[in-house]
Formats: structure tokens, C-alpha cells, sequence
């Protein structure tokens, strides 16, 4: 029998006990039957807003209040540090006392605990290390070069995601089918997943996967165990049931057998992590795993107002997966829900700042606003914006757009071809992608570099003419140089946006993430070619990258009030008073790649997520989508999402839509936007969408009468004064952006 000892800290063996029900009183009447129904299999459907972690843990507090349990005897599981953090603060505030050493954190921190004590009935040893990704990769390099494989074709990296898939479904390597097996990376992963496991119990070590894959193992062998388990747990709780994976549910309800009292909180509607092994399934099978299970709907949102809840209420009302609830509110219905159009990304980007900055004007912090996007691609558009007319913000959840790993490589690749000098470029590149090089040739070129006071390009160009390299390197080394010159010489002959896509796919960089089969590689291509269509906008590579420089010198002051710019993903659990929701059109959301890989199922996922979206504003929602988007170098006319038109009539506002309207000879944007705008000369020429119809803007003749000395408004530098005129070019040196050689149509007078 397990000592139990064992699995309880002996500073928690007296139960607080509280003198009245006061705990009780905060509660509505649907909170209060969650929190006393503690009897059983409970399914809480909290939806957004409903006070789901208040239930939780009151509901936690009650059952030790009402003498049912002792602290040890209670299981409550989180996903993440943060949430379970909150929990224990908010139950150690309610019952005044400290709750170290109970069962309250997250799935793994549950896993490890029961692993540390029962290791050596799974070959392991109680003070085995828990691997972090970083060491899984080496981990995994060392195991794929010693079977010989090809690491371009077959990176360590695939393998760690199609490995933590199976181990999320709970599946050791015996349990994987011959069949799945035998499709995973053309055969390779299922036997690498034997070594790996073989490998991580020669080191003693585990992954954070294998914490509940091992625990299931365990009690799956020593049934012994999990019957003191199961004893001793005589009350579980768990919070974001929806996003529980194969083995999270397993573990649970291994344990949940013994005395059945499993309460799991979650929000059908809220299943947005399908991407990382959550399972969808759990919640809408409760009731047939748990045979008598209780329904308790929490509706009642604190949160937003009525027009927001009901659009958002109709909108996911289209899900056929769903166990159904509707949100209400006793608040006034507040704004609609607003939907604006924009001419291109810019202008969308544009609109939603300048919104931003009329709400700070009359009051409202920057702090309590949110642009929440659908692809991570979507924030260049924003920031560049922000930072040019001087709106601070924060990046959520990722980095800046210009500080992404990727960003920075082909930023790089772009520098050493501007400037052959630029060793912070060359040392970034010279092996990226991975070209052979070792630590050894490249320590050569710096000892020679800094021996001569060259940079490390001429350097380079020094010793291929040399016996110092061995053959392979010199070889590699000299063919990478002949490409910088290459590259280089065709500066005068294409436009430089073209020149970036053909130096991104000469050197193997796209190839290389279209290679890796890493949850992030798709977005990491995406971002590539935004940054493509980001050069487009200049006349120059260096004026793009001198553009860079200053995007990338963005004050980062502490405390600073800042608006939010964040994926949808990444905003889950957040709230704001105002929500800007751009990009709301058919490709980018629903997002195509996931339809075309889910079919109906990830279409649900996607609307899912835009009920997410709806439901983070408190005040005000304003949805935004874009006539046409720059796709791939062209300008495509955009389709409105399917969301927009799923949205209640009664509960939302549409903006009017833009117009085209010749004034002062030329083509100029009008409507519900504020001040019109001139259309820049990237848009000459190139069909757009008005009011449903595709048109052709006709081409927009040079600004009329700019003069030397005039102030002017820039898109991307903002405002400045006029230095020089010179054709249909300007000499401005503008406020923020320093001095600066634009087009004339660019620029419309301050």
C-alpha cells in the first residue's frame, strides 16, 4: 500500500475552518448551484466574462468550509503558472491561510510531484531532470545524426512536434499503430521515438510530456497506486477543460473513478488550441463519460455589453459542435458592435490609430485598448503606423515584427548586400541557413579580420584564396561570397522588393522554413512576405532599411501607457474597454490554412476564435476588413469574412464604406474615415473593390503645388517640412523620421 505520507505535506493536516458562509454571498443564484453542487460528475459551461475562476475557487473554499475534505484530499488543475498562481492566492485570501503543499497548480506540476515519487517504478530516479525544448532538440540531433538522417530534410525539429503529438494523445511508442508509424516522416519518427525514450531513461530525464505519460503508464502498471490515488482524491477540480488534450483527460479520469465527485469548469465555445492537442471532444462527451453528470450554465457576462454579447451569442450560435449556452448581461446595451471598411491594409491600420488616438483625447487610456489580430503577419502594418504618428504600444505574446527571428535573418541578408562591410550581418547569415560551416572556419576569418583591421566579408575573400580552409568550406565560403556579389550587381537592374524575394529563395532561407515542420514555420513564411511587400513601399533598399533602423529604435519605457497589439490566440483570458478586431476578411480570417488542412472542423475552431475576439471588449468592438491586400507583390480585391455576415443586424453598425471621388484633379479617398487621403503611387493602377464592384483606380498625377518650405503629410514618416523639390521628388525632413527623399504623390499637404 502507498504510505500516505507520502502524498500530503504534514504542515497541512488541519482544515481551516470557516465561521459563516459569507464566501457565498458575492455569488448569483447559477454561480451559487455550481459552487454547492459538489456531489458527483458537475460540468461548469462558464461562458466569457461569467466569473469562472470566482466558481472554481469558492466552490474549493466550500467543500473544505463544509468539512467534506482535507486540504491533501482535494486535486485542482490549471494549465498555466499564471492561473493556478491566481487560485491559490484567491483561496489562501478566502480561508486565511497559507496553501503550500496542497494539490492546486497546473497538470504538469501534478505530474512531476507524483513521478518524483514513485520514479523508480518507471526506471527513473526521483531527481530526474525535466528537459526543456532547447534540450529536446539537442536531444533529438544527437539521436537523428547517429541514425544517419538528413537533418535538412528531416529536422530534429519535426520530430519534437510529431513526438509531443503523440505523447499528448497519451500514446507510448508500443502504442503507436504500425500504420501511423510508418506515414511520420517517411517512417523514421516512430523508431527515433523508441531511442528518444530509451535515451531520456539512460540520462535519467523526462519532457513535460512524458510528466503525464508517465503517470498514465504508471497507472496503468501499478494499479495499487492509482487506487491510493483515488482514495485519496476525493474531490477534483479543473479549470479549462476545453483545452484538455488526450492525455489530460485520461490522467483525469483514471483518477476520477473512485469517488466520481470531478467537477471540470471550461467553455465549449472557447476550444481555440486544437494546434497543440486540445481536444475539443472532452467537454462535448462529459455527460457520456460521466453517466448523471450535472449542466450548470454560467450566462450571466460582467464583463461587455448587451450589444456585444448578442453579436457575439448569433455568431457562434453557427457552430454545430457546441453544448449550447447564450450570454446576457444586466447592463445597458452600450455601443453596437461597429464594422468598417478600409481601402488596403495601410489605410486600415491607419483608421484603427487614429481611432485610438481620438479615444485617448477624450480620456481613455492606451492601456485599456487591444488590436487583436489573426496571424502575427498582421502587426508590421500596425506598428510602423504607431511609431509614425507616436502612439506607444506593446507586443503581446511575440515579438515586434522587425525583431522576429526570421525578420532579422533576411534583414540581414539584406544589409550585407547593401553594405559588403556589415559584419553584425555577415556573422548572423554566413551559416543560415546551415551550410557546413564549423565553429573552427569561422573563428579563421575573425582571427584574420582583427590580425589585418578587416571586416570579416574581405577577410573572407582573403583566405579562399588560401590553403588556411579546408577544401569544403573554402568551397562554401566562396560560392556565398560570389552570391553577395551576385546579388549585389543586380541592385542597379530590379526593383529591390523583387531583389529580396530572389536572394530569400537563392540562398535556401524560404526553403528552409518550408522545410521545418514546426507549428511556427507557416507563420514564419508569412512574415517573410510581409516584409517583401513592406519594401515595396520604398524607392530604395536603403531607404528600407535605414526605415528599419528607426522602427527598431522604438522607446521601450516601463510603465508607459500603451495600447496592445496581440493575436487572437494570445488574448484569451484578457479583456480590454475598447477592442479593434482588423483583417475580418475571407483568407486571413478564417484563416485559409486552416481550412484547407480542417475542412469544417478547424471552420468551427476559426469562428470559435472570433467569439473570443468579441467577447474581450468590454465597451466597444470595432471590426475592420480591407478592399484589397498586397498578396504576394499584388493587389488582390478581399472578400469581407463570412463572420461579418453572420453577425445580428440589430446588434452591429456598419461604417459607410469608402468611396472613390475625383476633387482637385486628382483621385482621393472619401467616407466615414475622417480626413481623405491621396492615394500613394504603390496603389496606381491596381483593381479595387467599392461597394462590391471591382474597379480600376485610374493613376494619380503628381501632388500639385508643393513648394519648398510647405509642411506635408507622409504615411509611413509623418509630418514634416518640405527641403527641396526636384521633379517629382522631395527633399523633407520630417519630425520623427529625420530627412528623407520621397515621391511627390506620396505627400499630401499638412
Amino acid at each position: 500500500m502507498l504510505d500516505v505520507s507520502n502524498t500530503m505535506d504534514s504542515s497541512t493536516t488541519a482544515t481551516p475552518a470557516l465561521h459563516s458562509a459569507t464566501y457565498l454571498d458575492a455569488l448569483n443564484p447559477t454561480q451559487r448551484l455550481a459552487v454547492e453542487a459538489v456531489d458527483g460528475p458537475v460540468l461548469v459551461l462558464a461562458g466569457a466574462g461569467t466569473g469562472k475562476t470566482r466558481v472554481l475557487t469558492t466552490r474549493l473554499v466550500h467543500i473544505l468550509a463544509s468539512g467534506r475534505a482535507k486540504p491533501w484530499q482535494l486535486l485542482a488543475v490549471t494549465f498555466t503558472n499564471k492561473a493556478a498562481r491566481e487560485m491559490r492566492e484567491r483561496v489562501a485570501l478566502t480561508l486565511g491561510t497559507s496553501v503550500d503543499g496542497w494539490w492546486v497548480g497546473t497538470f504538469h506540476a501534478a505530474g512531476a510531484r507524483m513521478l518524483r515519487q514513485h520514479a523508480e517504478h518507471l526506471g527513473l530516479k526521483p531527481s530526474f531532470t525535466i528537459l526543456d525544448a532547447d534540450d529536446q532538440q539537442r536531444l533529438l540531433k544527437q539521436l537523428t545524426e547517429a541514425r544517419g538522417l538528413d537533418a535538412k530534410k528531416l529536422p530534429p525539429r519535426l520530430f519534437m512536434g510529431i513526438i509531443q503529438r503523440w505523447k499528448d494523445r497519451g500514446l507510448t511508442p508500443d502504442q503507436v499503430s504500425t500504420a501511423e508509424g510508418a506515414d511520420a516522416a517517411d517512417g523514421q519518427a516512430l523508431p527515433l521515438y523508441r531511442d528518444y525514450q530509451e535515451r531520456l531513461l539512460q540520462v535519467n530525464a523526462v519532457d513535460f510530456g512524458d510528466l503525464l505519460l508517465h503517470a498514465l503508464k504508471l497507472f496503468q502498471q501499478q494499479p495499487d497506486i492509482l487506487a491510493r490515488y483515488q482514495q485519496q482524491f476525493r474531490y477534483l477540480l479543473v479549470d479549462e477543460y476545453q483545452d484538455t488534450n488526450v492525455a489530460q483527460y485520461l490522467w483525469l479520469r483514471a483518477l476520477a473513478q473512485g469517488h466520481r465527485n470531478l467537477c471540470c469548469v471550461g467553455d465549449d465555445d472557447q476550444s481555440i488550441y486544437s494546434w497543440r492537442g486540445a481536444e475539443i471532444e472532452n467537454i462535448l462527451r462529459f455527460e457520456h463519460d460521466f453517466p448523471g453528470a450535472q449542466i450548470v450554465r454560467l450566462e450571466c457576462n460582467y464583463r461587455s455589453t448587451a450589444h456585444i454579447l448578442a453579436a457575439a451569442s448569433a455568431l457562434i450560435a453557427h457552430n454545430k459542435g457546441r453544448l449550447g449556452k447564450t450570454l446576457w448581461t444586466p447592463r445597458d446595451g452600450g455601443e453596437p458592435v461597429t464594422v468598417q471598411a478600409a481601402w488596403d491594409g495601410a489605410d486600415e491600420a491607419r483608421i484603427v490609430c487614429e481611432q485610438a488616438d481620438a479615444l485617448r483625447r477624450k480620456g481613455q487610456q492606451l492601456n485599456t485598448m487591444a488590436v487583436l489580430v489573426r496571424a502575427g503577419f498582421q502587426t508590421r502594418e500596425f506598428e510602423e503606423r504607431l511609431i509614425t504618428v507616436g502612439i506607444p504600444y506593446r507586443i503581446v505574446g511575440g515579438a515586434r515584427f522587425y525583431e522576429r527571428q526570421e525578420i532579422r535573418d533576411a534583414i540581414a541578408y539584406f544589409r550585407i548586400v547593401a553594405q559588403p562591410d556589415d559584419d553584425l550581418a555577415f556573422e548572423r547569415i554566413v551559416n543560415v541557413p546551415k551550410r557546413g560551416l564549423g565553429p573552427a572556419s569561422l573563428r579563421s576569418i575573425h582571427i584574420l579580420a582583427r590580425a589585418r583591421n578587416l571586416s570579416l566579408t574581405q577577410a573572407a575573400r582573403q583566405l579562399i584564396e588560401t590553403d588556411e580552409l579546408k577544401p569544403q568550406p573554402r568551397n562554401t565560403i566562396r560560392r556565398l561570397l560570389a552570391d553577395f556579389d551576385r546579388w549585389r550587381g543586380q541592385l542597379d537592374h530590379l526593383p529591390h522588393a523583387d531583389l529580396a524575394r530572389l536572394l530569400l529563395d537563392e540562398s535556401g532561407y524560404t526553403q528552409m522554413w518550408r522545410a521545418d515542420r514546426s507549428p511556427e514555420a507557416p507563420g514564419r513564411l508569412e512574415n517573410l512576405r510581409e516584409l517583401v511587400v513592406a519594401m515595396a513601399e520604398f524607392d530604395s533598399l536603403g531607404g528600407f532599411l535605414e526605415h528599419v533602423s528607426l522602427v527598431m529604435d522604438n522607446d521601450e519605457a516601463a510603465g508607459e501607457d500603451k495600447i496592445t497589439l496581440m493575436t487572437l490566440h494570445a488574448a484569451k483570458g484578457l479583456e480590454f474597454d475598447t477592442v479593434f478586431l482588423p483583417g475580418w476578411e475571407e483568407g486571413i480570417f478564417p484563416n485559409m490554412r486552416a481550412l484547407e488542412e480542417g475542412g469544417a472542423k478547424s471552420l468551427e475552431e476559426e469562428r470559435r476564435l472570433a467569439y473570443v475576439g468579441l467577447t474581450r471588449a468590454r465597451a466597444r468592438a470595432i471590426i475592420s476588413h480591407a478592399a484589397s491586400r498586397m498578396v504576394y507583390g499584388m493587389w488582390q480585391p478581399a472578400m469581407p469574412s463570412r463572420f461579418i455576415g453572420e453577425l445580428p443586424p440589430a446588434n452591429v453598425a456598419h461604417a459607410a464604406a469608402p468611396t472613390a471621388a475625383r476633387h482637385d484633379g486628382g483621385w482621393e479617398r472619401s467616407g466615414a474615415f475622417g480626413p481623405t487621403r491621396r492615394w500613394g503611387e504603390a496603389a496606381r493602377l491596381q483593381p479595387k473593390v467599392i461597394e462590391g464592384e471591382a474597379v480600376q483606380i485610374p493613376d494619380i498625377p503628381p501632388a500639385a503645388g508643393v513648394a519648398a518650405g510647405e509642411r506635408v503629410f507622409h504615411q509611413k514618416f509623418g509630418y514634416g517640412r518640405v527641403q527641396a523639390v526636384n521633379g517629382d521628388r522631395l527633399e523633407i525632413e520630417f519630425d520623427k523620421a529625420g530627412r528623407k527623399t520621397v515621391i511627390q504623390s506620396f505627400v499630401e499637404p499638412a
